[in-house]
């Protein structure tokens, strides 16, 4: 059967999306240029990463972007790691961010955040720069100043898109943890980075509940030495901000610099903008180290092409500031949309919540994660019948691969009408490598394209690309989002480990890959977690997206046992509520996965479980569970984890399955 046949198309752009979307203009306004002409998506990406130059040049002109210096060229040196971006350009990040403040946008609305523990806040575009000048102003009179490092614990909120502006204003840099996380794991994080500065909430709320952490916070900026400033915000405002002698709560920091216009200080193009962090579940985080330039370009052209986001349109993704996609988030104030903040639980008070906000703000591009729209599923949602949709234009998608069973529920129940934009990169890249276009069609189970600019393929064993089927996915040529370097890594040694030791001077993501016939991807699972049995490579996701669509089961992960010289299979399930996994459901799920992915695909244990690992930006933690059934002693670092008490249930379930080792 081929892929056509197995991914039949459940979403076709109409002819005034073809014409008038954002990437239909952009490839208008490029063959008016005398480039092209281009018959399709294909041809435009086949351009892109042809003349690399160019394209990202025309991406620069298209997406208004604006510097201090012009650059002297494009792309300098070309290889990776070290590739050489914007040479001679000096900018500012925060200045491209608030170009809407100062045009025709000033009056309407930049941010609206919602949470648990405050009302609804609404702040325009002219007082989105007013507050971050003013909170610059105060941050410079602390002794803050270009290259410092400005850290937030903070919720997905105003507050937080304000520290980063003033952070990135100034040639600061700006890096975040979301409140949920135990202070081990923040020290993880910050303890590498030295922050002058700590912008710090005093508590949260989720799901109904009020989180304090005044204690909790003042223990961690004790052990920060490197600190000259903390902000305390009243995430809770009946409760008393963060104590100590450097502390300055959030209203007088505004008041002190009231006024004050941001300074919009420049900086080169590989100045770090941001610090991002690896999930850290097996050791300390790594810290990515992103350059202002390249993040800025790649961002426009995820947000403003592929995502066809503008004046006008309100953006809502549901996501955290210890997650990258808050950073992807924040990026959508240069198109001049809204951006709608939502801090809590995704499930607070029930499953319909989120789809609730985006009916009564008239989101027009919502993001959430595959594994929130399986949720949907299961629960019996139908937000399509029951909620107004009529401005909703994009679903976007990431977190996990994405069932074909979620295509169906997202085109019957979900948003039947709408762009279902699967998308794919990582913290690594600050962005996609494969994703959303709407000069597609969507095919079920699939993601539609490789973004422009991005020269991925599958690689097999060898070094060379796979005609068909799976293998490594990786970037063959430069990408402005890949990060400058590591914190603290001489040499580039611990970066060069991380992406370019399998492949020499080639990206290699970590991702187990299929592209299809018809340009399209389908993902699954990463590298380090498939799976070996008989000497056949397989992906996690392939298991997957047999069990998780039976009524049955709640969640699973699976892992590879090493026994004898090969691999078995175990798969861990979570039931459904009020369901054992008997002898007549393991039945069930061997009958399926057999028939619907290979008898190689059959776990030889079926477990269950009361939870999964999932890290604190819900992806599922293989790697934990596959050391610890393999018997290894390196310790996994708990604070890392979202819920680290599945691993000690996991732990005690494996011991009464005998399936770990002596």
């Amino acid at each position: 059967m081929s892929n056509t046949e197995q991914s039949p198309v459940v979403w076709t752009p109409d002819e005034d999306t073809l014409t008038h979307s954002r990437m239909g203009r952009f490839k208008a306004w490029l063959e008016q240029q005398g480039f092209g002409p281009f018959a399709d998506y294909h041809a435009l990406h086949q351009w892109s990463v042809t003349e690399l130059e160019t394209f990202w040049q025309k991406v620069w002109d298209y997406c208004g972007l604006v510097c201090e210096t012009p650059a002297k060229r494009v792309l300098g040196n070309r290889e990776m790691p070290g590739a050489d971006w914007f040479p001679g350009m000096t900018l500012n990040f925060a200045a491209n961010l608030l170009q809407p403040a100062d045009g025709d946008q000033a009056n309407r609305e930049a941010v609206v955040a919602y949470c648990e523990t405050r009302p609804v806040l609404r702040k325009t575009y002219a007082e989105l720069k007013a507050d971050t000048g003013a909170l610059e102003a105060f941050l410079r009179s602390r002794g803050i100043a270009k290259g410092d490092r400005v850290a937030g614990v903070v919720t997905n909120g105003y507050e937080a898109m304000v520290g980063m502006l003033a952070a990135t204003s100034l040639g600061a840099i700006w890096s975040s943890a979301s409140p949920d996380f135990g202070i081990g794991a923040i020290n993880d994080r910050f303890g590498q980075i030295e922050p002058t500065a700590l912008i710090v909430v005093n508590g949260y709320g989720y799901g109904g509940k009020v989180f304090s952490r005044q204690n909790d916070f003042a223990d961690l900026i004790a052990g920060l030495p490197s600190l000259k400033v903390v902000v305390s915000i009243a995430q809770l405002p009946e409760e008393a901000p963060i104590p100590g002698e450097l502390v300055t709560t959030w209203d007088d920091a505004i008041a002190f610099g009231c006024g004050q216009a941001p300074s919009y200080t420049p900086v080169a193009p590989d100045h770090p903008v941001y610090i991002l962090y690896s999930s850290g579940t097996t050791g300390k985080p790594k810290c990515i180290v992103h350059g202002t330039a390249g993040l800025l370009v790649n961002h426009a052209k995820e947000l403003i092409l592929h995502g066809d986001i503008g004046p006008g349109d309100r953006f809502l993704y549901f996501t955290t500031c210890g997650w990258m996609m808050w950073n992807w988030q924040a990026s959508a104030l240069m198109t001049g949309a809204a951006v709608i903040t939502v801090d809590g639980s995704p499930g607070y008070p029930d499953l319909n919540a989120l789809w609730q906000t985006v009916a009564e703000e008239r989101v027009t591009h919502y993001g959430t994660s595959a594994r929130f729209i399986a949720g949907c599923r299961k629960a019996g949602l139908k937000p399509a019948r029951t909620l107004d949709q009529s401005h909703l234009r994009v679903v976007f998608s990431t977190g996990s691969p994405l069932l074909p069973e979620d295509y169906d529920w997202m085109y019957t129940d979900g948003a039947p009408h709408t762009l279902l934009g699967s998308i794919a990169g990582g913290t690594d890249i600050c962005g996609c490598f494969v994703g959303a276009t709407p000069l597609l069609p969507v095919r079920r189970g699939e993601i539609q394209c490789r973004l422009l600019g991005v020269d991925a393929v599958a690689y097999g064993d060898d070094g060379q690309p796979v005609s068909e089927g799976r293998g490594e996915l990786v970037c063959r040529q430069p990408l402005p989002s890949m990060p400058v370097s590591f914190w603290q890594d001489a040499g580039n040694e611990r970066y060069r480990e991380a992406y370019f030791n399998t492949f020499p001077g080639v990206w290699a993501h970590g991702d187990f890959i299929e592209f299809t016939e018809h340009g399209g991807a389908i993902i699954y699972g990463r590298s380090d977690a498939t799976l070996n049995p008989g000497g056949v490579r397989i992906g996690t996701a392939e298991i997957y997206r047999q069990v998780e669509t039976i009524a049955d089961v709640k969640d699973s992960l699976v892992v590879g046992r090493q026994i004898d010289g090969d691999v078995e299979v175990v798969l861990l399930v979570v039931p459904a509520e009020g369901v054992c996994v008997t002898d007549e459901l393991a039945k069930t799920l061997r009958t399926r996965i057999r028939e619907g992915a290979s008898p190689r695909h059959v776990p030889r244990h079926i477990v269950e479980v009361p939870d999964i690992p999932y890290t604190r930006s819900g992806k599922k933690v293989e790697l934990a569970v596959a050391r610890l059934i393999n018997g290894s002693r390196k310790a996994d670092n708990r604070d890392a984890l979202g819920n680290p008490e599945a691993l000690d249930s996991i732990r005690e379930c494996l011991k009464l399955a005998a399936l770990l080792p002596e």
